[in-house]
């Protein structure tokens, strides 16, 4: 666990707690009442208030849209299943950057909605709702979807044969089962759009504004340090609730199911029903995920001179304003920061992975947790943090943390890394546990009593077994540390941008030239994107776990 807590120690906690102090106390005065006086203010009201709303809103619109699907995912066999299973998880990967951009290509100022109807949807609330949709329906599939695939169907059809209705045997069958994967996914979901803040500041324009975006511009634009310090409080400790209640669903999911193979509960579709639910399925993924992603990829070839690659061709050159090196060149930063970043992730998650799923006592002789059991949830807790807090504040903490030695590293290239790495550490973890933990422990013994030391035990025993998880994790790892954006667009020097800060710039500018690049941009680093889970789709193993998403 050292490492691990080293890590996110000196990384995470360190800066949070550097800048949330520098905005309390900054003038060496005590300032902790200025949280009730930042609450009281009726803007910032007004900002919790919407971006609990618009969170609950997005969660009740994505629950409703993906359920279906996940259970066409998990109970239908159709040809191409496993192609679009990895084609619903690209949204979730892609940056919120690129992803406002899809949607501003759809629903904004000339785009296809515009075009067709004059209408446009860009700076209100629905392009917001739709925005969360999705980028998050792949979380209710996947988590939905894993668990109902795995649900011993008999059970159902047991109550049928009893005299239930269709509807009354997954009610009080299927349905109770499911709930705490539909709960945890729920809360997932709220999580992310509690906290979102590219869609949001590309879709919602000025009279849109969540936590984190009101955090991004307090400490950006107006440098007010303690509002954005009371702010980033309020947002740790709602998603410190979040993520205590979702901790206990899972441990609810995990004891409670008997569980079967999920390779033989999917049948081929039956009767007018089931054939209907899988073309509407089949046509809100078309609708919704793919054409936003085809308008996109459109937009990007739609030139003032026609359809061509004019747009492309412009990403060579450098025009001294936006850029001090051509925006292509962000590519080749973006892929080497994301397989160092991959790297870092992979060896702290590993470790963490591991010491979450080493063999401790759960009681202590009056039968309450043991202190080595609070210490292993608190690392938990502690790994999925990174997810909900402020990336901007992590970001803005870096370059006020990381500026003396031995920590000096505002100058060197590893900082952007070390940031996307916070992100990607949570995601393998979640991979690799459920592995971990569906290892034999017999077997590690057996090879200690035969001679192993503990290196050897791990590398001939586990690492057999983890090896494709670990690939998983990987890929993942990957590509939300492609597409991080909140810490990165402090941290990432102006002659070495991200693909997401190139594309965020290219926004911001007025013109042409500089939307079409943005697009184009945008564009490649979907296919990317799109190419990593395609991949990863091929390593999935056929027995997937209920926890791996």
């Amino acid at each position: 666990m050292a490492g691990p807590v080293a890590f996110f120690g000196v990384f995470f906690a360190y800066p949070v707690v550097a800048i949330v102090r520098r905005g309390l106390y900054g003038d060496g005065g005590r300032r902790a009442g200025r949280i009730l006086d930042v609450l009281g203010q009726p803007d910032v009201r007004h900002v919790l208030w919407f971006t609990v709303w618009q969170a609950l809103a997005s969660t009740a619109l994505t629950l409703l849209v993906a359920l279906p699907g996940a259970y066409v995912f998990a109970r239908l066999d159709f040809p191409g299943k496993q192609v679009l299973r990895a084609v619903v998880t690209v949204p979730f990967v892609l940056p919120t950057v690129v992803a406002g951009t899809a949607f501003l290509a759809l629903l904004g100022q000339g785009g296809l909605l515009d075009q067709l109807w004059g209408v446009r949807l860009d700076t209100t609330v629905w392009a917001i709702l739709i925005a969360h949709v999705f980028f998050n329906y792949a979380v209710v599939v996947r988590t939905v979807g894993g668990l109902w695939a795995q649900l011993d169907p008999r059970q159902e059809e047991a109550a049928r044969m009893l005299g239930a209705s269709r509807f009354a045997a997954w009610r009080k069958v299927t349905l109770p089962a499911l709930g705490p994967a539909v709960a945890a996914a729920a809360l997932m979901v709220f999580l992310f759009t509690f906290t979102s803040f590219g869609v949001v500041q590309i879709l919602g324009g000025p009279g849109y504004s969540t936590l984190e975006v009101e955090i991004y511009r307090q400490t950006a634009q107006i440098f007010d340090l303690s509002t954005a310090a009371a702010l980033t409080i309020v947002q740790f400790a709602a998603v410190g609730l979040i993520l205590a209640v979702h901790a206990r669903t899972v441990r609810r999911r995990e004891s409670a199911l008997r569980l079967v193979d999920a390779a033989h509960t999917a049948r081929r579709p039956r009767g007018a029903g089931q054939w209907g639910l899988l073309a509407g399925v089949l046509a809100t993924i078309g609708l919704l995920l793919l054409l936003p992603l085809g308008v996109l990829v459109a937009r990007s070839l739609d030139t003032p001179g026609g359809y061509g690659f004019a747009y492309y061709r412009a990403l060579t050159s450098a025009d001294g304003g936006t850029f001090l090196v051509p925006p292509i060149d962000a590519i080749g930063n973006s892929l080497r920061y994301a397989f160092a970043a991959t790297a870092i992730a992979l060896v702290i998650g590993s470790l963490a992975a591991a010491a979450l799923t080493l063999p401790r006592p759960r009681t202590d002789s009056t039968g309450g947790t043991t202190s080595a059991g609070r210490l292993v949830r608190g690392l938990d807790a502690l790994l999925m943090l990174p997810l909900g807090v402020s990336a901007v504040t992590v970001g803005f903490g870096f370059l006020i943390t990381l500026d003396k030695p031995p920590l000096d590293l505002r100058s060197s290239w590893i900082l952007v890394p070390l940031a996307q790495a916070l992100v990607g550490v949570p995601f393998v973890v979640r991979t690799m546990l459920p592995v971990l933990r569906a290892v034999d422990g017999r077997l590690r013994e057996a090879a200690a009593v035969l001679g192993a030391s503990p290196l050897r035990v791990w590398r001939e025993v586990d690492l057999p077994m983890v090896r494709r998880a670990m690939l998983i994790a990987a890929g993942f790892a990957f590509a939300v540390s492609l597409g991080e954006f909140g810490a990165t667009v402090f941290i990432a020097r102006p002659d070495r941008p991200t693909l997401p800060v190139a594309v965020a710039r290219l926004l911001g500018r007025a013109g042409d030239l500089n939307y079409g690049q943005a697009m184009a941009l945008s564009t490649v680093l979907m296919i990317v994107c799109a190419v990593a889970l395609l991949v990863l789709e091929r390593l999935r193993p056929a027995k997937a776990s209920t926890g791996e998403f």
